[in-house]
């Protein structure tokens, strides 16, 4: 075992011998929420996959609940913010892409002005851990803001971080930022000879013995099927691409089942509601088959490739098995449903655009309390005057219910699909005259009039001047090849 977790054994064996830990109750599960990093349904052989196997995720779903109708957003920085918030990005303002190691510019995640799922939990008397991608905080910048956050632990690559090179690393020597449970305190550090994905899973593993009595949140946003592609492991020897892109989704699938097994190992899986999900589609280079067609990736894309994510959640005795539901949910429900789960309490005076799909996880109810769910926000944000905004007024997005979806383009009505009879999205019906395609537009766009008419900020005071921040000019023709 690394180094890194040694520590963290001895705490925990000084904590049950001072009688630390106390009896965890049965009606507050453990929460393990994976969210892979670029992946979408065609490399998940439950969900159609037909070039991989990935048989410990497809357990999970034989097991549990498979959501059919569950849509991210269509890009990393606009998903995590709102899987966070329970708002969608034209509330919460990260409408857009901002890799804040890299570019700065004073931008960040703000907790004085953003809530999160973590913070909500912790107060109500969970343990919460995190480990593997952040990247909407600088740690060098803000060392204690994962605490602010409202997690306890962390093991965390710290995203590319300007002017420091050996920050680029996730996988191979990976960089990390990680707290010692010891002794409390946090440092960065290269990990050599070590493989990041596997230093992730030991240090929640750590965390789970150590807090085994008493309710946990583990918050596992991976780094993997990220590029670079890279060798795993199990596959050293893989060396093309597309070779060390489905060598990197087998392993995936490897560490989601030791997770399982460390819950088994640890008597922990019936306490357990694992949630198994994706924060976009595969990128956009790389192509795989599902249900007999060919599907390329559809990361920053409003296609269904790029906003509808395998979306799995297991609980044994808690979660109905074997059931595959078409209730729909977005990211925008999963703080709300954290805290249904948790017995905890939503804050007053905030707005959160996210339901509880607890009643559907536990078998409570077959439909859910959607008629519609929401995908938005892909390219990088722009830099003005004031500091980082969305690229546009109001983005492009894509609302859609159980068989219609809605394109929103340039603030108009632009594309209807009926994504039963055609789930490809090849024949565009805006333009239909028969009733069923004019109701199913007409339903679409009353909600989205709902919306306001220009999407949101990020809300954070700005940080100091640090060396590596974007500029603006730098920024614009950034922005500008992303729009060609």
């Amino acid at each position: 075992m690394s180094d890194l977790f040694r520590s963290g054994r001895i705490f925990c064996l000084l904590s049950l011998l001072a009688g630390a830990c106390g009896a965890q109750p049965a009606d507050r599960p453990n929460i393990l929420f994976i969210l892979v990093d670029d992946l979408g349904t065609e490399w998940i052989s439950s969900y159609g996959a037909e070039e991989i196997e990935t048989p410990n995720i497809d357990r999970l779903a034989a097991g549990g609940m498979r959501f059919t109708n569950a849509y991210s957003m269509p890009q990393c920085t606009p998903t995590r913010a709102t899987l966070l918030t329970g708002q969608y990005p034209f509330r919460h303002g990260w409408v857009n892409h901002w890799d804040v190691p890299r570019w700065g510019a004073g931008v960040h995640f703000d907790p004085r002005h953003n809530m999160s799922f973590a913070r909500l939990l912790r107060g109500a008397g969970y343990a919460t851990a995190i480990a593997g991608k952040w990247q909407i905080n600088d740690l060098r910048v803000q060392p204690d803001v994962l605490q602010q956050h409202g997690f306890d632990e962390w093991c965390m690559w710290t995203g590319y971080e300007g002017q420091n090179p050996p920050s680029a690393e996730r996988y191979w020597d990976p960089y990390l930022f990680v707290r010692d449970p010891a002794t409390g305190e946090s440092s960065s550090r290269t990990y050599e000879g070590q493989f990041g994905a596997d230093l992730f899973v030991d240090y929640l593993t750590d965390f789970m013995r150590r807090h085994r009595d008493e309710p946990m949140l583990l918050y596992y946003p991976m780094a993997l099927t990220h590029t670079p592609l890279v060798a795993t492991p199990d596959e050293r020897d893989a060396s093309e691409p597309m070779a060390k892109h489905k060598a990197m989704v087998r392993y995936t699938d490897r560490l989601v089942g030791k997770l399982v097994d460390a819950l088994d190992e640890l008597q922990l899986r019936e306490q357990t509601i694992i949630f198994f999900t994706t924060d976009n589609g595969t990128s956009r280079g790389i192509e795989g088959r599902m249900n007999g067609r060919p599907v390329r990736g559809g990361k920053a894309t409003l296609t269904e490739n790029g906003t509808r994510m395998p979306f799995i959640v297991n609980s044994p005795g808690r979660v109905p098995a074997g059931v595959a539901t078409t209730a729909l949910t977005d990211f925008s429900d999963i703080l709300p449903t954290f805290v249904d789960l948790a017995g905890a309490d939503m804050p007053h005076g905030a707005t959160f655009d996210g339901q509880s799909i607890a009643p559907v996880l536990l078998g409570k109810d077959t439909r859910g309390p959607r008629d519609w769910i929401l995908s938005m926000g892909y390219g990088p944000a722009r830099l003005d005057d004031k500091g980082v905004r969305p690229a546009r007024d109001y983005a492009d997005r894509v609302v859609r219910d159980r068989r219609y979806k809605l394109h929103v383009l340039n603030g108009e009505p632009a594309k209807l699909y009926d994504l039963i009879d055609e789930p490809w999205e090849e024949t565009n019906l805006i333009r239909s005259d028969q009733a069923e395609h004019i109701a199913a537009r007409t339903r679409l766009e009353k909600v989205v009039t709902q919306f306001p008419n220009q999407d949101g900020r990020p809300r954070y005071d700005p940080l100091p001047p640090q060396p590596w921040d974007i500029s603006r000019e730098a920024n614009e023709k950034m922005w500008n090849r992303e729009r060609r």
